[in-house]
Parts: structure tokens; sequence; C-alpha cells
């Protein structure tokens, strides 16, 4: 069975890209330097710098591996085709709960560039499934809680 394709932007591609380089040509070569130097210190049954540069160099492995699985199955999707007005993956979207006074603005990305502290919204997410396909001005309503939003922008 074939894997699903992750879609992301050029922005996202790119910052996984960085990503990855950087684990790869320089975070690893810091582990290695860890190790050595735990290895060093002599008996490694107790050597708790060893266990810690193992357990790091085992997160940083599968942290790779991960990221080649991405890149195996990734597709670039064009965020700024056309001037579309509707809100799809790679838009900024800027909208208004009812009862509310201050606006929101998010941009719709892949979950693996999901940033929700950097106004990066996982496409998977209730408020982004229930804005998919809208348009400015129409009001939708979120599940489970059923808050409506209205959309105020779209970029």
């Amino acid at each position: 069975m074939a894997q699903e394709k992750i879609r992301v932007t050029q922005a996202g591609y790119d910052e996984l890209k960085k990503e990855q380089d950087n684990l790869i040509h320089v975070v690893r070569k810091e582990v290695i330097e860890d190790l050595q130097a735990a290895r060093a210190q002599g008996d490694l049954s107790e050597n708790a710098d060893y266990d810690v540069a193992r357990d790091r160099q085992a997160k940083v492995e599968a942290r790779i591996r991960e990221l080649e699985n991405i890149f195996n199955n990734i597709e670039i999707i064009d965020d700024h085709k056309g001037g579309s007005r509707v809100v799809k993956l790679g838009v900024k979207v800027k909208i208004l709960s009812r009862g509310k006074t201050v606006a929101e603005e998010y941009t719709i990305v892949s979950s693996v560039e999901a940033d929700p502290l950097s106004g990066k919204l996982s496409n998977v997410t209730p408020l982004a499934i229930a804005l998919m396909d809208h348009k400015v001005d129409d009001e939708v309503e979120v599940e489970p809680n059923k808050e409506i939003v209205k959309i105020l922008s779209v970029d």
C-alpha cells in the first residue's frame, strides 16, 4: 500500500531541509564527539555521560529517519497560485470568533509544519478543517464546541 503524500508549503519544505542538514552535518558530529569523550572516561557501565550521549544519538538518528520518510512522501504545494480567496493549505487567514473583539491570524500548513505559537495551524485541526474551502465573509461552525468564526481575510 502506498503511503499518503505529505503536502507542505515551499517554506515548510525549506525548514525541514534545513533541519535535516543541521542534524546530519552538525548535530550528528557533536554527538559523536560527546560519545568519544564519554568513552575516554573509562568504565561505560556506570557512565552517565555515555548514557546521555547514546540517548541523544538515538533521538537524532530517529529524527533523521523520520525526515527521510517525510521527504520520500512529500508533495510541495503551490501556495501562491492565482490569488485565490478561498481558505486552503498554504494561505494566511484572519478570523474573528463570535463575541470576541480581537481577530486571530493563522497560516494553514501541513501537520509536519505546524507551530501554533508562530501562527502556523495544522490543516487537520478542527479550526482548519472548518475553514477549508470557505471565503471572506463566510461564517463557519467549528466542531466540537460549535464556536462560530467569521473569515475576515484570506491571503
